[in-house]
């Protein structure tokens, strides 16, 4: 059995900005597929470095996956004075009313950045890009996360920030299947239930998803889609996953769910990880960090099954070293296009 067979299918969170012998204990035991960074794991590169290393060598996995939500906006775990700002989505979707091609271009660029400053960390999964496609109501959970209203425009750019962060050596993850734009409340507090019907679905929600299904991850979002399943959200719903992600969208890639701690879930948190994996997900993600509740997940899950471990080779199969890449120029580039929008 090779190591990525193996691999407990989840990722788990340490925390705080240095492994402790606990932790480093618990992840040798577990084996977790991968590991996730927030802000209170990110203090300073040479620490980051450090940290990443350390997760790494407690599975014995040099390649083991590091993911972080660095989406720029309000939604950026690594900030000045040591990593750039970076603007939200809705930057690049409302220039792109006066300069659809350059917007194309400076996500693309702005990701490439954003890659250049995750492979400077030995950080090799971005949780980018935000497929959701807005409205006039979308709650702020998602707001200028979002790009846009028109899901063709959200595809489009979606698809050159992802461009831009496999060109870095970073890999992609497309959230939050299959659409959190309709959402009028905050997943991480209570369920959002989503009552449009199918047709309207499929031609907003799900479009951009289905058009970058060849992606290599993507993550569910924690909401009830009645029209699918009424009794679950997307996150524990086997029709979901089945009928709608793997069959509609045509995903084959690497599935995991969004944090499982988040308040839209009911239920025991060991329950919440079987039952995500039970619908179909590859690998469950947990974010916060408690070691009580790590234990609970890791009791409640066990190693990924060979469909899941084959899309997860298919996904570190993708990585491929930095293309060529002048920071200086790229970022004087992409702040004066910034500045130009803006005027």
């Amino acid at each position: 059995m090779s190591a990525i067979d193996a691999a407990r299918a989840v990722i788990l969170g340490c925390a705080g900005p240095e492994l402790t012998a606990g932790e480093a204990a618990l992840f040798r035991a577990a084996n977790p597929w991968g590991f996730i960074l927030f802000a209170r794991n990110c203090e300073t590169p040479a620490q980051v470095r450090a940290l990443v290393e350390a997760l790494r060598a407690s599975v014995g996995r040099p390649d083991a996956p590091v993911l972080i939500d660095q989406e720029g906006g309000r939604v950026q775990r690594l900030r000045p004075p040591h990593w750039p700002e970076y603007p939200p989505a809705r930057r690049f979707g409302d220039g792109a009313a006066r300069d659809p091609e350059g917007a194309v271009e400076m996500v693309r660029l702005g990701a490439r950045l954003i890659a250049d400053d995750l492979a400077d960390l030995a950080i090799n999964v971005d949780c980018l890009p935000c497929l959701d496609v807005a409205d006039a109501a979308t709650h702020r959970v998602i707001g200028d996360r979002a790009f846009a209203r028109d899901p063709a425009l959200v595809a489009r750019l979606g698809r050159a920030q992802a461009e831009g962060l496999l060109a870095g050596g970073v890999l992609p993850v497309m959230k939050h299947l299959p659409g959190h734009g309709r959402t009028r409340v905050d997943s991480h507090d209570e369920l959002p239930v989503v009552t449009e019907d199918r047709h309207a679905l499929e031609a907003l929600d799900f479009a951009p998803f289905k058009a970058l299904a060849d992606l290599p991850l993507a993550m569910t979002a924690h909401i009830r889609f009645d029209e699918i399943d009424a009794e679950r959200p997307a996150t524990l719903s086997p029709r979901m996953i089945d009928e709608v992600i793997r069959g509609h969208m045509g995903f084959d890639g690497l599935l995991m769910s969004d944090d499982i701690s988040m308040g839209a879930l009911g239920g025991a948190i060991g329950d919440r990880a079987h039952g995500a994996l039970a619908a179909g997900c590859d690998v469950v993600l947990h974010c916060n960090g408690d070691a009580r509740e790590m234990d609970r997940v890791i009791e409640a899950t066990g190693s990924m099954t060979p469909a899941a471990s084959a899309r997860a080779a298919a996904a570190l199969a993708r990585l491929a070293p930095p293309e060529p890449f002048d920071r200086a120029e790229g970022e004087a580039k992409f702040r004066n296009w910034l500045r130009e929008s803006a005027a």
